[in-house]
């Protein structure tokens, strides 16, 4: 993959980076995120670029790399005390008869499957909060809030709503990811982490993505008209 790794915002000891959908943060060497990127500032760098938090490898958007170790542990400190606001967009299969509502499954701490999304063992409190923002004719555009942070969250719980993020490779259906992409030639995953709000050294610190990536905002468009 040679797409470009676009910086949204720098502060001190931290990067914030747009991560295309279909690439891994950090375990594809040579391939991922942090890899792309710790060549991309040249052999004299002596930055070490470790993520502060997870994306899954499909999900695109918003993502903090810490360049020191202080950093690193302040940050993760603050997403440990669910101190950072994190919001994602996910365009999702089918429509809601409420504009608000939320999710509250509980859920294995480790991923679930396309049959059990749950997970199998012992299942704690999961909390997702959504908001509609947009409909087509067969999806729904959402504005999600995590509570909680659970391996796969929103998209098991997506699925266990009957709602599974479009393009989802793991929990969607598979007649729906071959009818995507043959017949809309759509191979990505409608989730996208687009806003993070946190407190740098007394300051806060507001990030966003204003648009949905292009596959998925084409999808939505044609599926509008």
């Amino acid at each position: 993959m040679k797409e470009k790794i676009r910086i949204i915002e720098h502060g001190q000891g931290w990067i914030c980076l747009e991560k295309p959908g279909g690439m891994s943060v950090h375990n594809d060497p040579g391939k991922d995120m942090i890899s792309i990127l710790q060549k991309s500032l040249g052999r004299g760098s002596v930055e070490k670029l470790q993520p502060a938090h997870r994306l899954d490898k499909e999900t695109s958007g918003l993502l903090l790399v810490a360049t020191t170790q202080e950093t690193l542990t302040d940050l993760s400190a603050l997403f440990a005390a669910r101190k950072v606001t994190k919001r994602y967009k996910a365009l999702v299969h089918g429509h809601f008869d409420q504009d608000r509502g939320s999710w509250d499954t509980p859920l294995t701490k480790s991923a679930g499957g396309r049959t059990d999304p749950r997970g199998r063992g012992k299942r704690v409190k999961a909390l997702t909060g959504y908001t509609v923002l947009d409909r087509s004719i067969h999806y729904t555009l959402l504005d999600i809030e995590l509570f909680t942070g659970r391996k796969h969250q929103i998209r098991r719980h997506a699925k266990l709503a009957g709602h599974p993020v479009v393009g989802d490779p793991r929990y969607g259906s598979p007649r729906a990811l071959e009818f995507l992409k043959n017949q809309k030639q759509f191979e990505s995953m409608g989730l996208q982490s687009y806003f993070l709000k946190f407190q740098d050294k007394g300051r806060t610190i507001t990030l966003e993505l204003p648009d949905l990536p292009l596959e998925a905002a084409r999808l939505f468009e044609e599926d509008k008209s």
